[in-house]
Order: structure tokens, then C-alpha cells, then sequence
């Protein structure tokens, strides 16, 4: 069963080391518009580099505000487009940014696509791969 999330409201989820976020939802709008974003990289960068250029992008777009971070002389900061980076730029804060705020979406996609194929979709008129079977399986038998 398809599971939606109704309260699009914002909420808080903890990074790591007492870091914590205050995240709208991400949405296919965010998604469409952070790729737009990155569109324009270079052609050929190791994809890790994409990742964490995508990640950056959905991450300023949804991060509204966060506790636990300072500057280097730990005074609070608040978030900003420069900041946000620096967080992510942090492996263990973008892992846990996405295995908390990105892959619930990602794994709501994933549910929406394990659907069948459409008779008239890209799959039509695709060429079966399957070997034909010789003969039919025996029936169980009985107890």
C-alpha cells in the first residue's frame, strides 16, 4: 500500500553530534528543481561529486533552520545557502542528511515504481528476453 504523508508541516530530524535540522518535505518540485540546479556540472564527474552536489542542492532548498551548529568559535549560526554547503560538505553530516531526510522520499519513489510496465508506455514493443519453457511444472501433490 501506497503510504502518504498528509502533514506536509515541517519537521525536526537529528543529524549527528547533536546536530539537528528543521526540514520541509522534500517533493518532486525540490527534486526537479535541485537536478536543475546541477545541470549545468561538467560532463564526466566521478558520480560521488554529483551526489554530494545534488544532496547540497535538495539540502538548501529544505533545510529552514538547525540546532547544534556554530562557527569555529562555536557561536550559533544561522542557515544560509554558504552554510548549508559546509554542513554537507561534512561526510557524516550529508550520510545521515540523507539516510534521514532523502531516502524516505527516494524509498516512496521506489514504491511508486514497482508498478507493471504500460502496454503503450517505453515498454511497448519491447522484445522478450525469456527463454520459452519446454514443459509445464508438476502440480504439488496432495497431503
Amino acid at each position: 500500500m501506497l503510504r502518504l504523508k498528509i502533514n506536509r508541516a515541517p519537521e525536526w530530524v537529528d543529524l549527528a553530534r547533536g546536530v539537528r535540522v528543521q526540514v520541509s518535505p522534500v517533493t518532486s518540485s525540490v527534486m526537479v528543481a535541485a537536478r536543475s540546479d546541477i545541470a549545468a556540472l561538467p560532463e564526466g564527474l566521478d558520480p560521488g561529486v554529483v551526489s554530494v552536489a545534488l544532496t547540497k542542492a535538495i539540502a538548501r532548498r529544505v533545510v529552514i533552520d538547525w540546532d547544534g551548529v556554530g562557527d569555529e568559535d562555536e557561536n550559533p549560526i544561522g542557515v544560509s545557502e554558504a552554510a548549508v554547503d559546509a554542513l554537507i560538505d561534512l561526510h557524516l553530516m550529508c550520510e545521515a542528511f540523507n539516510a534521514r531526510v532523502l531516502w524516505p522520499y527516494l524509498e516512496l519513489q521506489r514504491e511508486k515504481n514497482a508498478s507493471s510496465p504500460s502496454p503503450n508506455g517505453i515498454s511497448a514493443g519491447a522484445e522478450a528476453t525469456a527463454q520459452t519453457a519446454f514443459r509445464s511444472a508438476r502440480s504439488a501433490q496432495e497431503s
